[in-house]
């Protein structure tokens, strides 16, 4: 595909970029290389592939939530480096 400059000046001012005429062109260039192979993958056929949103099938990978034993405070508060009463302390923010 075939891009000016002012193309690419135009994508810099919307990505708010300050480019050097040198940087226009190797970005003119990148930009025509990646519409140019976009364009290259409009020409596979599709016409049997169902549209989808993700190529594998999505499946939640979390156990299910049980109710289990509750660890005594001791042990949840032994290498809390402040504590007070079965609180952690923590520096007031306010």
């Amino acid at each position: 595909m075939l891009l000016t400059i002012a193309d690419v000046e135009h994508v810099a001012l919307l990505s708010r970029l300050e480019l050097t005429p040198e940087e226009k062109e190797m970005y003119r260039r990148q930009l025509a290389k990646i519409l140019d192979y976009a364009a290259k993958l409009q020409e596979l056929d599709t016409e049997n592939i169902p549209p989808t949103a993700h190529v594998v099938p999505l499946q939640n990978v979390f156990r299910e939530d049980e109710v289990g034993e509750h660890l005594p405070p001791e042990k949840v508060l032994a290498n809390a480096p402040d504590r007070e009463d079965n609180f952690f302390k923590v520096p007031r923010i306010l």
